[in-house]
């Protein structure tokens, strides 16, 4: 097996958030997500059981693709939480004025 010196580039999925998209939903598309990075985790790990070698390079794609997947949910899950803490204050600070 060969060791590759080149650094991969830092790449981070883009997934962009309606305002109007409420924590609930947010939260569902965090699951949803995790669902599909579970899913390819499940496949590559079986694709290694019965293969002789390992692509390398392509089983890097498929770790990156993981972490996309699971980047996007952490995103959602991280919007969602800051949308219910928002509504939450707000609600405070109406009860109080």
């Amino acid at each position: 097996m060969s060791v590759s010196t080149d650094r991969p580039v830092d790449r981070h999925a883009s997934y962009p958030i309606d305002p109007e998209t409420s924590a609930h939903e947010l939260l569902n598309d965090a699951t949803e997500w995790l669902q599909y990075a579970r899913g390819l985790t499940r496949l590559l790990a079986d694709l290694i059981h019965e293969a002789d070698s390992v692509d390398c390079r392509r089983m890097a794609l498929g770790l990156e693709a993981i972490g996309a997947l699971t980047h996007v949910a952490v995103k959602c899950t991280t919007e969602a939480h800051a949308r219910l803490c928002w509504k939450e204050a707000r609600t405070e600070e109406g009860a109080l004025g």
